[in-house]
């Protein structure tokens, strides 16, 4: 069986020169990658108690549902801003060029819960921040949180340096 790195399409010069974009679609596309990537980020939430499984739209729900379904624990979703029916909590951020936010019900997580996070990219980690925050305002406990790639070169991980932070492939580059 090939290693998870060898399903995901590297295109150079996108968005812009100098960047090499990593293509999550091409693992996904691959019954095998898919079943692979799954497989290797379940086992980094494996390691740690969690009650809660948590997902980042929407790549973070392509994976973090597959897990919490097979260790049978709750998921709930994060989504971005205007997306949720009941009452929520929100989070800004700071993107590359203005600013986002992102929701998740109120009633989602409750005081004392153990959470793991799950997205498929970490880069600049603003992101995961304002999730875990969202988290935490709600009692609960990010107990870890799991991408499948990172890119080390943007230092999401120094943003995140209070978390406990798995990756399944990191990239030394952006």
């Amino acid at each position: 069986m090939k290693k998870i790195e060898e399903y995901v399409r590297s295109i150079p010069d996108f968005p812009e020169p100098g960047i090499i974009f990593r293509d999550v679609t091409s693992v996904l596309q691959d019954p095998d990658g898919l079943k692979l990537s799954i497989d290797e980020m379940q086992k980094l939430v494996e390691e740690v108690e969690c009650d809660v499984i948590c997902g980042t739209e929407s790549r973070g729900f392509i994976f973090g549902m597959p897990i919490a379904y097979n260790l049978h624990k709750a998921f709930v979703p994060i989504r971005k801003k205007g997306k949720l029916p009941c009452e929520t909590i929100s989070a800004s951020y700071e993107l590359e060029y203005g600013s986002a936010e992102v929701e998740m019900h109120k009633d989602a997580i409750r005081p004392g819960q153990k959470v793991v996070l799950v997205d498929d990219l970490i880069a600049t980690g603003g992101t995961i921040q304002a999730c875990a925050g969202m988290i935490e305002k709600l009692g609960g406990e990010v107990t870890r949180i799991v991408f499948l790639m990172e890119l080390a070169g943007l230092k999401g991980r120094e943003k995140l340096a209070n978390y406990d932070v798995k990756s399944v492939i990191c990239y030394e580059g952006k």
